[in-house]
């Protein structure tokens, strides 16, 4: 059972934090799902399909929270990562199969971001997107090498503020709010590939399963960090504070990535739909065409949203996928960790930045490379979440902190959501 801490100070009972303080894995994942590639998404959802994109947003909302939950629960109550619970259950080989296409698909999304952060920095500063490019992955790097966990997680919580962009963005462009909240409650989809290949596109974008390793795997950092902490199994007392804080990181962090997304959407479905600009392909598009719309000042606050979120979503898409491998492995890992000790840990990291940057600078059209990535993590997203799921039911795993019966069916909702969304791409696309 462990050893009680009964002796925690009156600060780590939850009785004297305040809000911002209870807010961290769930919020910071949730601003990294509104990504750069994620921003194309919605960009061209709202062009291509109007305010009824919007709805999509309140569909994906609870599977997100359901899903997500389940992950963070594994993190805090195990103190080990996916990859740790995951090897309790599956075949050696289906563990390795996940954890490379994890990496795959990563890589290929740093890529994509770093393509769209300096195309955006290119637009409203001097000097080639290459060069931005670069030099977002390299701060990026250093600043998860070099910083100490404690202040990287506070620069990661106040990144997420960059994405209000959008929200600014929103108040400048002038919205049909009657319309589009008409939409928003009564959308209207058409049976034809355009319209399920973006369905799926928004699925994919905001369930992801580099999301799910992220957020398991701050919550075994923040074990570490806190010293009071415990993995729930050995310290079940900590149960209820720790599980309902998990409820509430999660729960807002999720809201804020799909309000901040619904944003995105009703902002280019009122400025480049209402116009009949529907082809939009990347966020430098969509911001570009944004301007003669909407204005100098809409422009800038897209572009520069880009930069921000793509700031915060650099660290989530190499350190998911340099946690999972270095579990894999059995290797010393963790961003509370000085670089001394775990020079594996961040070497993984470093080279899955640096194939990211290379992929940027490739010239690899950015659109088949968030193309890929799709497919890819379609490909791994349904068994990820079913074996997420059967972990957090498992008293093998979880001992008897398993997951609520109203969280196993949020969850197996997004699982089955995520299976029927990739089979009818696949009838439309065969048909």
């Amino acid at each position: 059972m462990g050893t009680p801490t009964s002796n925690a100070n009156p600060a780590s009972d939850g009785a004297k934090e305040g809000w911002w303080a209870k807010l961290g894995p769930g919020l910071i994942t949730g601003a990294a799902d509104d990504d750069p590639s994620g921003i194309a998404t919605y960009s061209q959802a709202g062009a291509q399909l109007g305010y009824g994109a919007g709805s999509l947003m309140l569909f994906t909302y609870p599977l997100m929270v359901g899903i997500q939950l389940a992950s963070a629960r594994i993190g805090r109550v195990t103190g080990h990562g996916l990859v740790g619970a995951f090897e309790r259950f599956c075949p050696k080989w289906l563990v390795a199969s996940l954890v490379l296409l994890l990496l795959i698909a990563n890589v290929i999304n740093l890529g994509a971001d770093l393509n769209a952060m300096g195309d955006s920095a290119a637009m409203v500063l001097p000097g080639r997107p290459a060069w931005y490019a670069v030099g977002f992955g390299v701060l990026s790097l250093l600043l998860q090498v070099f910083l100490p966990y404690e202040r990287y997680v506070r620069v990661l919580k106040w990144l997420t503020l960059s994405l209000f962009a959008y929200v600014g963005v929103v108040c400048v462009v002038g919205v049909d709010w009657a319309t589009a909240l008409k939409e928003l409650v009564v959308p209207s989809f058409k049976w034809s590939k355009d319209h399920v290949t973006t369905v799926v596109a928004i699925l994919g974008t905001t369930i992801s399963p580099y999301l799910f390793f992220w957020q398991a795997a701050q919550e075994c950092e923040e074990i570490k960090r806190v010293p009071e902490d415990q993995p729930l199994r050995r310290a079940p007392e900590q149960a209820r504070r720790q599980l309902r804080r998990l409820r509430i990181d999660t729960a807002v962090g999720m809201g804020f990535s799909n309000l901040i997304a619904l944003f995105m959407i009703f902002a280019t479905a009122a400025t480049l739909h209402v116009n009949g600009k529907t082809d939009i392909e990347t966020t430098a598009q969509a911001a570009a065409a944004l301007r003669p719309i909407a204005g100098d000042a809409a422009f800038l606050l897209f572009a520069m949203g880009i930069i921000g979120t793509g700031m915060l979503a650099l660290p989530v898409l190499a350190g998911s996928a340099a946690d999972a491998v270095a579990s894999y492995f059995h290797l010393r890992k963790g961003l509370n960790l000085p670089l001394a000790k775990a020079r594996s840990f961040y070497g993984i990291l470093a080279a899955a930045m640096a194939i990211g940057v290379a992929i940027g600078l490739s010239g690899v059209n950015p659109i088949s490379a968030l193309y890929w990535s799709a497919v890819i993590n379609a490909v791994i997203s349904v068994p990820v979440m079913v074996a997420v799921m059967i972990a957090a039911s498992s008293p093998k795993v979880m001992g008897e902190i398993v997951l609520p019966r109203k969280w196993k069916l949020l969850g197996w909702l997004a699982t089955a959501a995520m299976a029927a969304a990739s089979l009818a791409l696949l009838v439309v696309s065969v048909g």
